[in-house]
């Protein structure tokens, strides 16, 4: 019997959806449709999926987070227009917003990788892959999970990752600064790391980045470490968002 997450697949090949979302979410909105598409996937409704969007300007407070990563105080974060949202993902305070490419895969885990530490390993291996596409060398550090490079003979970051496994099914995932203002993370101590310099791809490359054409690397690059074949759903994209618009105020 195939199970109704499976109704895609054919004989040999690995199928996964690709949602790609053209306007920017709230942060709340882009929560809710992550827990609609983890309990679809928990239900086996829905095969494994990566939303790929936009997020309107937020901090985002992982567990990790300590008061002195922010000042102690909240309001000079709020004052800035962003949105503040406490998350259950691993890490501390970062910041989205529109420019920066956010990944979320939803995905059961074992399908891949043994455990969390091995996807991130994948996951970093994506964005390296990608950024690579666009002659800018990422790399890895130790304890450090997310994507690095070199700058004028230091490092800055150029992603993050945080990510959460429940009942064996992912969420969160990794966030890659294309071209976006950065002026946001001077105010906080991004991801705990007191020594983390922010940098995007425009930056890098010191010209502008067509946020669409790197969502499109890195879905190809990811489709290619996963081993997967996408499924489009363009028609979905639009009934799913607007069906969650409503709930935008969930937490």
């Amino acid at each position: 019997m195939t199970a109704p997450g499976d109704v895609h697949r054919k004989p040999g090949v690995r199928t996964a959806r690709l949602i790609s979302l053209t306007d920017p979410i709230s942060y709340k909105e882009g929560w809710s449709l992550q827990q609609r598409l983890h309990t679809d996937r928990l239900s086996g409704i829905a095969p494994d999926t990566l939303l790929l969007l936009e997020h309107l300007p937020v901090y985002t407070f992982g567990r990790r987070t300590d008061p002195a990563h922010f000042g102690q105080s909240t309001n000079t974060l709020l004052d800035t227009g962003a949105a503040i949202e406490p998350v259950n993902r691993g890490g501390s305070i970062t910041f989205h917003g529109p420019g920066q490419l956010v990944g979320y895969p939803i995905i059961k885990l074992t399908q891949y990788v043994s455990g969390p530490r091995s996807y991130i390993h994948l996951l970093e291996d994506v964005v390296i892959q990608t950024l690579a596409l666009w002659r800018i060398a990422g790399y890895r550090v130790d304890k450090c999970p997310g994507i690095w490079v070199r700058v004028n003979g230091g490092e800055a970051k150029i992603a993050s990752i945080g990510v959460r496994v429940d009942r064996g099914v992912t969420l969160h995932g990794f966030a890659l600064n294309v071209d976006l203002d950065l002026t946001p993370f001077s105010l906080i101590v991004p991801c705990g790391l007191s020594h983390a310099r922010m940098i995007s791809m425009a930056d890098m490359l010191q010209s502008p980045v067509s946020i669409n054409l790197v969502a499109q690397h890195l879905a190809d690059r990811f489709a290619a470490r996963f081993d997967v074949s996408w499924i489009h759903h363009q028609d979905e994209v639009v009934t799913v968002h607007q069906a969650e618009a409503p709930a935008a105020g969930r937490s």
